[in-house]
This record gives structure tokens, C-alpha cells and sequence, in this order.
């Protein structure tokens, strides 16, 4: 035997139904430029006596897992973020927004930079990048012949 339910116009199942799938979505953070833009790498670059200084976030890095390349004016930051803690028995997620893995970041500066004078300090989980810049050669009177 069927059952027939009259439709009653009075009851809205349909707006019952789409208000119950985005009552949740609204309560949780929306990320609308994607994972990788959580995970990237916050810089700062300034630039004093002849110098840039760059100011990196790499919270949760250690010193060990930072890689630093200069070629040029092109500078390379990348690290690993490494899980301190995985799930143990019985324990249950309910709410992870930190992000593990590989990061990278690069930039080009306006002028090349002395590799050989480059300094790098971290503490705190902030990089810290004193690079000089390279002295520009001098310019050479060519006589035609």
C-alpha cells in the first residue's frame, strides 16, 4: 500500500530543508583564497643605509628547517612545518585550522644584493634578513678607434 501525503502549501519543506544545509556553513570559518593562502609565508621588507631588511613569519619553524637562497636580486624562503602531535586513541579532532607541511616564498628586489655581507637571525618565529646591496659598477668611458 502507498501513503499519499497531501501537499500542504502552508509547510515549506523545501526552505525547511536548504536552511538546515547552511546552517552550519555559516558558523565556520570560509576561506575564499584557497589553503595555500593560509600557509604562506608573511613578509615585511624595508630598506635602510644601503640595505634591505626583511622580516619573515615562520611561527612553529625551527631553525634547522628554513631554507634562505640569494641569486641576484631574487630571494627564496622555504621551510617546513612539521606536526609536534598526531591523534592518540581515543582522542577526536574537532576543529583544526593550523597548517603543516612545505612553504615557500620568493621575491624579486630592485637591486642585486651581496651575497657575501647577507645576514639572517631567527628568533621567535620571525626571520630576520639584513641584506646589503651590491655596489653598482662604475661606469667606463670606452674610446672608439
Amino acid at each position: 500500500m502507498v501513503n499519499v501525503t497531501r501537499f500542504d502549501p502552508r509547510a515549506d519543506y523545501f526552505g525547511d530543508l536548504v536552511d538546515d544545509l547552511f546552517k552550519g556553513f555559516l558558523v565556520r570559518p570560509v576561506y575564499t583564497e584557497g589553503r595555500d593562502a593560509v600557509a604562506r609565508i608573511k613578509v615585511d621588507v624595508s630598506e635602510k643605509n644601503g640595505a634591505y631588511l626583511v622580516h619573515a613569519e615562520l611561527p612553529g619553524v625551527k631553525k634547522e628547517d628554513i631554507q634562505l637562497t640569494v641569486d641576484g636580486a631574487q630571494v627564496t624562503l622555504s621551510a617546513e612545518i612539521k606536526r609536534e602531535k598526531d591523534v592518540t586513541e581515543g582522542e577526536r579532532v574537532l576543529h583544526s585550522e593550523r597548517v603543516y607541511g612545505k612553504v615557500s616564498r620568493g621575491f624579486t628586489l630592485p637591486q642585486e644584493i651581496d651575497e657575501a655581507a647577507a645576514q639572517a637571525k631567527f628568533a621567535d618565529g620571525v626571520l630576520e634578513l639584513t641584506l646589503p646591496k651590491k655596489a653598482a659598477a662604475a661606469k667606463k668611458q670606452i674610446t672608439i678607434q
